[in-house]
Order: C-alpha cells, then structure tokens, then sequence
C-alpha cells in the first residue's frame, strides 16, 4: 500500500496542479498521511529550480497549518482518533514517555523533531494530548518545518539531480547533522 501512495504522489508532483496537491499532502501529513511530503517537493524542485523557495514556502505553510489538525486531535480526541493514528504508525508506547519531555523541552523538542523525517504527526498530536502551549508551538512548528523543507529544497537547487539520490536515502543524515550544527551554534553564541 505505501508503494502506491508513493506512485501516487510521484504522479501528482508532475500533475499541472502540484503545487496544490504539495499543499495538500503536506496539511494531512503533519496530522495521519504516511508519506512525508518530501516525495514531492524533490522532484518538483528537480524540475523547477528557480521555483524552489516558494515551493519550500508552501510545503512549509501548509504542514504548519497541518499540524493544527494534528494538536486538535491530540487535545480532542486522543483516546480515540489520536490513538488510533499513533497505533497505525506504532507510535503509542512512545506517547506516554513524552509527557516529560514536552514539559520541559517542549519548544526544543518540537524544533528537533519536527526537522526530522520522525513523523511529524507524533509531535502534533502529543503536543495536543498534553495541552502544549499553541503560541509556542506555532513558533516551534515554523522554525522546524521550514528549516527542514528549505534545506532539502535549497540543496536541490544548489546542487540540481546529483543531490537527488543523496538527499532520498540519507533524509534522516542530513537533517540530523543539520540539527546538531545549529545547537552546537546556540552554544557557542551562548558561551560567547
């Protein structure tokens, strides 16, 4: 089944309407979808570079707008809906172990794993569950989501197909570098 829907989603970044289809793919994978939008925003930077800043914007936009749905389930409805969609993607044991970590590095923890290919669902809808302050977390979901969509496309732009492949398999490399770098850049300033 994921084979198809990443068919599916490999044909409409080639649709004439991607840029729609991006949006909304990125919406309902911030809260249920299986597949990160990443498998269209590569090919449709691959195909307009020049494009890439507002593909990343949208991509960006539209997976923070996401991630309200996602927090409205987990303050909603958790023990049904947002179970159910953490138990789909066997996340539930990793629900409860959460709890201290959003309390106390909740806007970090967001940051964090909102960069990474970690499913960002399980950030929304825990942030939801355990009434996560919305202001922060809007903050939290921006800098994340658009670090994370605007790295992969401006690579994709600088280095054109032959990132391609290296961004794709080494998703989770790239961002976790990334995530370490800009810490350790949070110190030293603070050291500083």
């Amino acid at each position: 089944m994921l084979k198809q829907l990443y068919d599916w989603m490999m044909d409409k970044a080639a649709h004439r309407h991607a840029i729609w289809w991006l949006a909304a793919i990125s919406f309902i994978e911030s809260s249920f979808f299986p597949i990160p939008p990443d498998v269209m925003l590569i090919p449709m930077v691959i195909a307009a570079p020049t494009r890439w800043w507002r593909i990343a914007l949208i991509c960006t936009i539209s997976s923070v707008i996401g991630g309200y749905l996602g927090y409205a389930i987990g303050y909603f409805a958790m023990d049904s809906i947002g179970m159910a969609i953490l138990g789909a993607f066997h996340l539930q044991d990793k629900f409860q172990a959460l709890k201290p970590i959003i309390d106390e590095w909740g806007v970090w923890f967001i940051i964090i794993k909102g960069m990474t290919p970690i499913p960002y669902k399980l950030v929304t809808i825990t942030a939801g569950a355990f009434d996560f302050d919305l202001t922060k977390f809007t903050f939290a979901s921006i800098i994340a989501r658009g670090m994370r969509f605007f790295m992969v496309a401006a690579l994709l732009w600088k280095f054109g197909l032959p990132i391609r492949s290296f961004v794709e398999t080494r998703l989770k490399l790239v961002t976790t570098v990334f995530v370490v770098a800009l810490i350790g850049g949070f110190f030293l300033v603070k050291l500083l």
